[in-house]
C-alpha cells in the first residue's frame, strides 16, 4: 500500500500517522507539502490531525482550500482511499468530501483523553478487520468535535449504513453520538479519534491498529 500524508502549516499528527502505517506495511510512506499541485501516486492519502493555520476562521477551512486539496479531491472521485482524522475530517466537510459541521463541543472546552468508541459498520474499506459491535478506546483532542448535520442527513448517513463509528461516552455533544463517516463511496473516512495514537501497546492501546490493517488487506 502506498500512502501519502498531507502536511499543512500546524499538523502536528504527521508523523504519528507515518509511523503506525509504516509500522503496519512495512512500507515507506510519504509526506507532501499542502502547497504542492499534484499528489504522487497513492493508494491511501492521509489529512493528518493538528491544527492547520492556526484554526483561524474555522478549523479546517483554510487548509480546504490549499493547493493539493484539489488533487485529494479529485483522488477521491477516482475511488483512492482519503483518511481523515480530527483536522482532517474537519477538512473533508469542509471541502464538501463529507457531509454536515465539525461545531465547538457542547461545553466550549478543549477535550484530550481516551474514549470508547463502537464499530457500526465493517463494511468499508477501513474497518474490515473489525466487527461490528466491536468496543475500542482510542485518544480524542479537539475543541470542535461536535458532529451536526440536518435531520434528513443523519437519516441518510444511518440509512446508508455510513457511520462507521459511534461514542460510547461522547466527549463533544455530536448527535448520534457520531465519531466517524463516509462518503456515498465508502473509501473516504472521517472520524475525530486518532487510530494512529492507539496503535501500540506503548500509547495505552492498539486497538487503532486494526484501522490500518484494514487498508492493508
Amino acid at each position: 500500500m502506498k500512502a501519502v500524508i498531507v502536511v499543512f502549516p500546524g499538523s502536528n499528527c504527521d508523523r504519528d500517522a507515518k509511523v503506525a502505517i509504516e509500522a503496519v506495511t512495512g512500507r515507506a510512506a510519504a509526506m507532501i507539502w499542502h502547497g504542492e499541485p499534484v499528489l504522487p501516486p497513492a493508494d491511501l492519502v492521509v489529512l493528518p490531525g493538528g491544527f492547520s493555520y492556526g484554526d483561524y476562521l474555522r478549523p479546517g477551512a483554510m487548509a480546504a482550500r490549499s493547493p493539493i486539496m484539489q488533487a485529494v479531491i479529485q483522488a477521491a472521485k477516482r475511488g483512492v482511499r482519503v483518511l481523515g482524522i480530527c483536522n482532517g475530517f474537519q477538512m473533508l466537510t469542509e471541502c464538501s468530501l463529507l457531509p454536515g459541521a465539525l461545531l465547538r463541543n457542547a461545553k466550549l472546552r478543549f477535550v484530550c483523553r481516551a474514549v470508547r468508541l463502537r464499530v457500526e459498520t465493517a463494511d468499508n474499506p477501513f474497518t474490515k478487520r473489525y466487527q461490528a459491535g466491536n468496543a475500542l478506546q482510542m485518544p480524542v483532542a479537539h475543541h470542535d468535535g461536535n458532529y451536526f448535520a440536518d435531520t434528513a442527513v443523519l437519516e441518510r448517513l444511518a440509512g446508508d449504513d455510513r457511520i462507521v463509528f459511534r461514542y460510547l461516552d461522547n466527549p463533544n455533544g455530536s448527535a448520534g453520538d457520531i465519531a466517524g463517516i463516509l462518503n456515498e463511496g465508502r473509501n473516504v473516512l472521517g472520524m475525530m479519534p486518532h487510530p494512529e495514537r492507539a496503535a501500540e501497546a506503548l500509547l495505552g492501546s492498539t486497538d487503532g491498529r486494526a484501522l490500518f490493517e484494514s487498508l492493508v488487506a
